[in-house]
């Protein structure tokens, strides 16, 4: 992915649930944790966020648990920004398990959980959305990329 870097994660053992693989609220810890690198390396770190006032705010999201994932595996999260305009952006995070920690996915392997995020940027002091600076927009823009296959649908009934 052009100038964004894979999330790294490795899966700690108090992460492990009754069924012996990760646990569901985990797997949202995790995309939470790439959602942070992604604010970090659009201008939204802890300075950022310290001097304005302002941070991103998750206000939906959609989850698939697609494998299960034991303890001690190594996570990489790919990011994909699909579009940030206003105060508002929309990006997903595609979850793999890999060979060691900073390794990348196998050419053939598909992740083991997808998630697919609407976040606002929201003024804490106000309590409200504002719009992105024109610096973190364009930022935001310029890692824009088409959406993967399965951004874009819902929770169907069987």
């Amino acid at each position: 992915m052009p100038g964004l870097p894979l999330f790294h994660e490795r899966v700690r053992p108090e992460w492990i649930d009754y069924n012996g693989h990760m646990s569901e609220a985990f797997y949202v810890l995790a995309f939470g944790h790439a959602t942070d690198a992604l604010m970090e390396r659009t201008g939204m770190d802890s300075g950022y966020r310290e001097s304005t006032g302002c941070s991103m705010y998750t206000v939906e999201s959609h989850i698939r648990y697609l494998r299960d994932v034991p303890e001690g595996a190594y996570l990489a999260v790919r990011t994909r920004v699909l579009g940030a305009a206003g105060k508002k952006a929309r990006f997903t995070h595609e979850m793999y398990v890999v060979t060691g920690p900073r390794a990348e996915p196998e050419a053939d392997a598909g992740p083991v959980a997808t998630t697919e995020l609407l976040a606002l940027h929201v003024d804490r002091e106000a309590g409200r959305a504002t719009p992105f600076p024109d610096a973190v927009r364009e930022r935001l823009r310029a890692l824009t990329q088409p959406p993967p296959w399965w951004a874009g649908r819902s929770v169907t009934a069987p």
